[in-house]
């Protein structure tokens, strides 16, 4: 049997007036995660425990079949595990966006929580000097993708009150910034970022063409390495992860699952949908587990564009869906699970912890007669896993 998850980042939505007071998932056309529907079961769980943030790292946790509550220390330390930073036992990471951040009425706000998705040369080379410019012995910068980068301080503090830049877009970020013990460090550090960043070539030539600068670091997430049992120790099953993001590679190095990189996943609309399925269905002839993420749709829920939530959701379907299905038909015996992980509502433009709707569709599964694939999944669910974690034992069990 071979069992495949492919995960829509932050599908999930509420009614957008933009869309006729409908949401995303329900005026995209999606014909083949309704078909899953029509075909399968579906239902809802809940991926954000209670009293936890609705971050992807905290859902795809849950996804996979770990209590957050249990194993979750932060999320940087899961992009460290992607990036092959293996942390000492006294050092802490932290996330390190690459963010704009504009002024209006004579304040600062954040204006972009990803540089105008700055590309990865771009931020190479701007991390890279920040690491020449600004690391010591104690505090080192590592790069990543995009806007994704990795600070790691030895000897750092923990208990910091720290929040996601996609959090506060357009909002003072003098109501954000790092508080608690240790944060005259971090604040520091920040700030001689800004300074060195501001007129560095690479951000001169992105206003020349009119694009957002990353004209500062912007730190959260931080957390120790996490200790967790291996998904074969756990689930019994060997497997591979396929995601543009390194929160989620990081999950699957932790949990011992194979990494595939795919050539032109970028994590935005123009990512190599085809690609992915390609690797993955290459992947599942060998092993017995695929765990396929998409961006996408989470990226354009920030950036509050509807029609654009929309063809994400919908290249999701035809190209990852759709042709997942076909090629899945040579090797028999198959289970699929499609779902977001959280909601990221256009309206607020950031995650919710409401629950999320799912569809399991394959050998052994029998129709229980839903139309199609929609946030009324959860709403009015068939079944319902409050502890979102339960899902994956039922879903390679039943």
């Amino acid at each position: 049997m071979k069992y495949v998850v492919l995960i829509g980042d932050g599908m999930a939505d509420e009614p957008c007036p933009q869309l006729g007071d409908r949401t995303p998932l329900q005026v995209a056309h999606t014909p083949n995660m309704d078909a899953l529907v029509k075909e399968g079961m579906t239902g809802s769980a809940h991926t954000i425990p209670d009293g936890m943030s609705p971050g992807s790292d905290v859902a795809n946790l849950s996804i996979l079949g770990y209590d957050p509550h249990r194993y979750y220390s932060g999320r940087a330390p899961l992009e460290a595990a992607s990036m092959g930073v293996e942390l000492g036992p006294d050092e802490v990471a932290f996330r390190c966006n690459l963010v704009t951040l504009g002024v209006r009425a004579g304040v600062t706000i954040m204006e972009d929580y990803s540089a105008g998705h700055i590309t990865d040369s771009e931020a190479s080379t701007l991390i890279t000097g920040l690491q020449r410019e600004l690391g010591t012995e104690y505090i080192k910068f590592y790069p990543g993708k995009s806007y994704r980068h990795l600070t790691v301080w030895k000897g750092g503090p923990e208990q910091l009150e720290l929040t996601p830049p996609h959090d506060i877009l357009t909002r003072p970020v003098v109501e954000y910034l790092p508080g608690g013990e240790g944060s005259g460090e971090m604040l520091e550090l920040m700030e001689r970022s800004r300074q060195w960043l501001k007129e560095h070539p690479v951000n001169r030539k992105r206003r020349e063409e009119g694009k957002n600068a990353a004209d500062s670091v912007w730190l959260w997430g931080c957390g120790r390495a996490p200790q967790m049992p291996s998904f074969k120790e756990k689930h019994g099953l060997d497997g591979a992860v396929i995601a543009a993001v390194d929160l989620i590679m990081g999950i699957a190095r932790c949990l011992g699952l194979k990494t595939i990189e795919v050539p032109g996943a970028t994590g935005y609309l123009d990512t190599n949908y085809r690609g992915k399925v390609d690797y993955g269905l290459e992947a599942l002839e060998e092993g017995d587990f695929l765990y396929l993420h998409v961006e996408a749709p989470d990226e354009t829920g920030h950036e509050g564009e509807p029609e654009k939530k929309v063809k994400a959701i919908e290249d999701f379907d035809e190209l990852v869906v759709g042709r997942m299905m076909d090629g899945l038909r040579a090797l028999g015996d198959h289970r699929v699970l499609v779902m977001p992980d959280h909601y990221t509502p256009l309206s607020i433009r950031t995650h919710s912890a409401d629950p999320v709707p799912f569809a399991i569709c394959g050998t052994g599964v029998s129709s229980e007669g839903r139309e199609a694939f929609s946030e009324e999944l959860a709403t009015a669910p068939v079944r319902e896993f409050k502890n979102g974690y339960q899902l994956m034992d039922f879903f390679l069990a039943m």
